[in-house]
């Protein structure tokens, strides 16, 4: 394999920035302007496709910002806006000369308007709200204008707060009308048993969580609130490059290390919530099954105690409050992706890194049988890469399911967000004789090609991968290459995530000498970009599978496509490649399961959830009114309980695990609860059996070509 680029990249950059940032003199407590001068030309020198700093990037930053600080249009009146307005078109002036005017009218401002916002919150809540009143609110806050006067923004005050407490005030009338056994089972303090007492407790509560967010944002720091400044510049090249604090560096060091301790769950700001966009496998909420992906978590609460509501609330705030000691119990408010509300007990644990390992089963259907491996992400020790890795588990469960008569494999990379580009190489190569599997290009625009080299195939049988939207990076170089190849047929979403992009972590104290300020923090960094050996790019369209297959997130923004500023998609010269001879009627295999999966009833019934799901999310008018809120709820529940019905499925295939595996089952119960669970979720799942179907069509090719081949010999 080729040097790579990237690391010939980081050593001249920071071998330049060494030079240029050794004389830098700023005022001895003025950290912040030598941050914005450092990062910023660490932007300019090594990101892989600079952004011009100019009017155009001063007005994204200055629209980002103001939506950073305050997306519900809460505390800024539409004076503030207009004085801000004086430097829209100067930020990247200001950037140039490490000026930092807009930050501090901006910041003090916004601790100003926190403050107003303390006195209104307060007053609005000294008044019974009125749920008979027919009134709603529109929660997209990015079509509503900021307030034009202090009246204005007390009214909008007063329409959040009733909506905030609208579904409290559900939950005690709620709790009220419960039978007593399941009232009494409830965790949280529901006392009211009247309309009158539920609104005047649930007001308390309403109070009483704006006190402890207001003194929870009123610990934060003036440099907290720069690094978000700082960080909305940075996000104007791409979504994955970021900024880390020295205290986020040491966070993401953790990760990075596979100790997550929390809830496992990676979060993404949105104006009504932190919106869960991967669960980590092996965490708390994996085991437990009840949040998904695209879910809002509005509101955390401690232990049994009244919840806080982070709506409008400062991502890395949001998760101070749901992170927490192993052991300890968090309580969600959730806003489900089909719209309706769930309140979600979780007890913080420690990722179990066991549950991010390969591992595999065989599928008995009559008097056959199929392997299946499932690969939630393609991991390694950079420390020691023979200790573990995916490559050589991925390799090892091939071998096992040779042994035990496997006639067909699926590689099941639904839900992999990626990993290490070594293993995805090694892998690939365990089904084809030798080639090229990916192509990387640096900001010099110089590409290298990433090889199998070993002209051993470990498995040359039928192969069907399965991807879905949230199959990412790794996931998607190996999908495409085995695409490219005709070497396997990809069953899943109509694209996958769609992230091409390579990033590295730099720590700014390498690249500053005679540093005054302390620790620096790290950027992370985009410097190259991933491309099939087709020479097209995976960034924004991912994969295309072969045969497409509607799931929940069908008609969800979801993917790169839905982050803010992604690179664009572009193609290079392609790879020298021979595609894979092994199957005959490629073509009509992938139109057969095409055709079954168009007459498949539960498929069918996937789509209308998907088209219903959508329909909810589109949703952006909540009614304030009571009743109107109560059949509305009750109408979401009754259409959400009749997809429920998809769990029912039955495929009538057989899982089993490996003969090695059963001999554990003696010696440890858990892994056989847990290896039971997967495969009763294995056996209700479609698109499993449609990858069944496929290798069984593929077999058939197989035997044929075989039959040809031979006969062709005589």
């Amino acid at each position: 394999m080729k040097r790579n680029l990237a690391y010939v990249l980081m050593v001249m950059l920071v071998a330049v920035a060494s030079c240029s940032f050794t004389n830098k003199s700023f005022e001895n407590d003025d950290k912040d302007k030598l941050l914005l001068d450092l990062i910023t030309y660490v932007l300019e020198k090594g990101h892989y496709e600079p952004k011009d700093i100019n009017d155009d990037f001063s007005v994204s930053v200055f629209e980002d910002f103001i939506d950073v600080l305050d997306p519900t249009k809460r505390y800024f009146l539409a004076s503030d806006i207009a004085d801000f307005e004086q430097y829209k078109f100067q930020i990247d002036d200001q950037i140039k000369n490490t000026d930092i005017s807009f930050f501090n009218l901006v910041y003090e401002r916004l601790i100003k308007r926190m403050g107003d916002a303390k006195e209104i919150y307060k007053e609005v809540l000294q008044q019974p709200f009125d749920y008979t009143q027919n009134e709603s609110i529109s929660i997209k806050y990015e079509d509503e204008p900021f307030a034009s006067n202090k009246e204005e923004l007390k009214e909008r005050w007063r329409k959040q707060l009733k909506y905030a407490t609208l579904g409290t005030y559900d939950s005690k009338i709620s709790h009220a009308e419960k039978p007593a056994d399941e009232a009494a089972a409830d965790n949280h303090n529901h006392s009211a048993h009247t309309p009158e007492q539920a609104e005047i407790e649930s007001r308390k509560s309403t109070e009483a969580t704006l006190d402890e967010f207001f003194d929870f944002v009123d610990d934060l720091e003036r440099k907290d609130w720069f690094v978000q400044y700082i960080n909305t510049i940075v996000d104007e090249f791409d979504p994955h490059t970021f900024y880390f604090a020295p205290d986020d560096k040491e966070k993401f060091d953790m990760n990075m290390s596979g100790k997550f301790e929390g809830i496992g769950a990676r979060l993404q700001k949105k104006p009504e919530g932190a919106k869960i966009v991967e669960i980590i496998s092996g965490g708390p909420v994996w085991r437990d099954q009840r949040l998904e992906v695209g879910d809002e978590i509005i509101k955390v609460g401690q232990n049994g105690e009244e919840p806080i509501n982070i709506v409008g609330m400062r991502l890395d705030d949001a998760i101070k409050l749901i992170k927490g000691p192993q052991g300890t119990v968090v309580d969600l408010t959730v806003r489900k992706v089909d719209g309706s509300l769930e309140e979600i007990s979780l007890t913080r644990d420690v990722v179990e890194l066991e549950e991010s390992y390969a591992k595999s089963a065989n599928i008995i259907r009559g008097d056959q049988k199929f392997g299946i491996i499932n690969l939630p992400k393609f991991y390694v020790d950079f420390e020691d890469y023979n200790e573990r890795n995916a490559a050589t588990d991925v390799a090892k469960e091939v071998e096992r399911l040779k042994e035990e008569g496997a006639e067909g494999l699926i590689l099941d990379l639904r839900d992999n967000g990626g990993g290490s580009l070594k293993t995805v190489v090694e892998m690939a190569g365990l089904f084809i004789k030798d080639g090229p599997i990916v192509q990387v290009r640096s900001g010099n625009k110089q590409k290298e090609v990433y090889d199998d080299n070993d002209e051993r195939i470990q498995w040359e049988g039928p192969l069907v991968i399965l991807v879905n939207e949230l199959s990412a990076s790794a996931s998607e170089i190996l999908a495409a290459a085995m695409q490219d190849y005709k070497r396997g047929i990809v069953i899943g979403s109509k694209q996958t995530f769609g992230k091409g992009t390579v990033q590295n972590v730099i720590p700014l104290d390498n690249i500053v000498r005679s540093n005054e300020h302390g620790d620096l923090g790290a950027i992370k960094l985009t410097t190259q970009k991933f491309y099939r050996i087709n020479g097209g790019s995976t960034q924004l369209e991912g994969v295309k599978s072969d045969v497409v297959v509607p799931d929940k997130y069908s008609y969800i923004d979801l993917g790169e496509r839905d982050q803010a500023n992604p690179l664009k998609w572009d193609k290079i010269t392609p790879a020298d490649y021979e595609v894979w001879n092994g199957y005959l009627d490629y073509e009509q295999t992938v139109a057969k399961s095409k055709k079954r999966m168009a007459s498949n009833p539960q498929i069918k019934l996937i789509e209308e959830n998907a088209k219903w799901l959508k329909s909810e999310q589109d949703e952006t008018e909540i009614s304030l009114n009571y009743v109107t809120y109560k059949e509305e709820k009750e109408k979401d529940k009754e259409q959400s309980d009749y997809f429920k019905n998809l769990s029912d499925y039955d495929s009538k295939l057989t899982f089993e695990s490996l003969k090695y595996e059963q001999e554990l089952f003696t010696q440890d119960s858990v892994l056989r609860e847990k290896r039971d669970r997967w495969h009763k979720s294995l056996a209700k799942d479609v698109y499993v059996e449609e990858a069944v179907n496929v290798l069984e069509d593929l077999k058939m090719n197989n035997l044929k070509n075989i039959k040809l081949a031979s006969s062709a010999k005589n």
